[in-house]
């Protein structure tokens, strides 16, 4: 079973983001980046499925510049076979991360398409919907647990409720929740090899899609400083506090 696994380049998550001093984005100069943490799990459950004799080929892609090979290797050296970069300089809208995402389905065929069910920089939780749009495929989001029975896929998620299992069709998408798998560490020697691992460039213009913006960006603002906490000595004086200061409780 092939497996294609879209990642996506974000800050680091133990870095402090920094906002540019004219509010036009966040600053990137010299931040560390990564694989977006919950794509990160979708690699990891990808490497299981494979380790379990479930998968044969995992490829792994994403969209955006050079600097993107960076989180590719990463993933290769994670355990992926493969890699592709849809290479592109815009700031894509989720729309047209699906659409490009929906070309290389439809050149690989994948049986099963796993990616993050959101990024944590733009935090939309988006693209895994509107690529299970797009392509037809079946979709269970929010994935705690992933089993493959035959052709169908079985997807456990969190609700309100408690704990739902969905059985999809294959060819499916799923997306990650954090409960789904601790993805490893790569180790050394798998980073070596994944230098040597096929990695191909796809221009973006090449797949004829209009990646026209959507939305506009019009200002990013840091979000309030919070003011620092204070010890009480009773719970007499905590509840005098919430009741009076923060005015909480009455």
């Amino acid at each position: 079973m092939k497996v294609l696994v879209p990642i996506k380049r974000v800050i680091d998550y133990n870095v402090k983001v920094r906002v540019k001093a004219d509010n036009s984005n966040v600053d990137l100069a010299n931040v560390k980046m990564a694989i977006n943490p919950f794509c990160e799990i979708a690699v990891e459950e990808a490497v299981r499925l494979k380790e379990a004799g479930v998968a044969t080929e995992i490829i792994a892609v994403s969209i955006g510049d050079k600097s993107c090979q960076e989180q590719l290797r990463t993933a290769l050296a994670l355990g992926a076979d493969r890699a592709i970069q849809i290479d592109t300089d815009q700031n894509l809208d989720s729309i047209n991360v699906a659409k490009l995402l929906q070309k290389i389905v439809e050149e690989e065929q994948p049986q099963l398409v796993i990616l993050g069910k959101q990024a944590i920089d733009s935090d939309n939780n988006q693209t895994g919907q509107m690529l299970a749009a797009l392509t037809g495929m079946p979709q269970g989001t929010f994935a705690s647990a992933v089993k493959i029975d035959g052709d169908k896929v079985h997807v456990t998620r969190e609700v309100d409720s408690g704990l739902q299992t969905i059985a999809l069709n294959l060819p499916a998408i799923v997306t990650t929740d954090l409960r789904l798998n601790e993805p490893r560490y790569a180790s050394l020697p798998n980073i070596m090899k994944a230098k040597r691992k096929p990695l191909v460039v796809k221009p973006a213009a090449d797949f004829g899609i209009d990646l026209t913006a959507r939305t506009t960006l019009i200002k990013v603002t840091p979000p309030a400083e919070r003011k620092a906490g204070i010890i009480v000595e009773s719970i007499d004086e905590l509840v005098e506090k919430l009741k009076n200061e923060a005015k909480v409780i009455s």
